[in-house]
């Protein structure tokens, strides 16, 4: 089990420490607001305070999540990532993080917009719309990332493994990206492949073969 460091424990008190405190300052204001002025406060007035409070609850939250998000992922990146072999960890991190916080502010829109009488139904239709959309233009560039997660996960090869590719090139492996995997061929050329031909394809690895021959 991986344990979390102090390290991360302080970047992520460091990092949500301003919008927590806001959130507490709301929540201050509102228990206050609540239980000493909404009695002597008109329902035209009372209205717009609740839904301004409302939207400051989850502004706060958002930013509370965002900074989890990029402290965790500073954390992952210092103490897992660096340890890895493969860069594919490397360079999934930023997208993740960028995605997750992009994701964050999303819901927390989605979750504001009505208390202002926007109608969301036809926005998630159309988000809905616009995610399937990217998903079948970029179908090939997905298939190659989780093609790269596996190669990750399965391990047929790593960094500095002699190789023999599905066509037929005797290569070491040089580096394992995100679409596409490097390979030295010939000592003078390298051969790049993207990631769902190798996870699909028969890989043999000489390295590997050795090993189990020296044991």
């Amino acid at each position: 089990m991986i344990k979390v460091s102090k390290n991360v424990s302080w970047e992520i008190v460091k990092n949500t420490l301003f919008p927590l405190i806001l959130f507490l300052l709301a929540l201050v204001f509102y228990i206050f607001y609540k239980t000493n002025l909404a009695p002597f406060i008109p329902e035209t007035i009372r209205q717009p305070i609740g839904k301004y409070s409302l939207t400051i609850f989850v502004i706060s939250i958002a930013f509370i999540a965002q900074r989890i998000i990029g402290a965790v992922s500073f954390w992952y990146r210092g103490n897992i990532a660096k340890r890895t072999q493969t860069t594919l960890d490397d360079e999934l991190i930023p997208l993740a993080r960028r995605t997750l916080k992009i994701l964050v502010w999303i819901i927390a829109f989605l979750i504001i917009l009505p208390l202002y009488g926007i109608n969301i139904s036809a926005l998630i239709a159309a988000l809905g719309v616009s995610s399937l959309a990217i998903a079948l233009a970029a179908q090939d560039t997905i298939a190659n990332i989780i093609s790269g997660f596996m190669i990750m996960i399965d391990k047929p090869f790593m960094i500095g493994d002699k190789i023999k590719l599905p066509s037929g090139e005797e290569v070491t492996v040089l580096e394992i990206g995100v679409r596409r995997s490097h390979f030295l061929f010939q000592d003078k050329a390298i051969i790049i492949v993207p990631n769902t031909e190798l996870s699909k394809s028969r890989i043999i690895n000489y390295t590997y073969g050795q090993e189990k021959i020296k044991k």
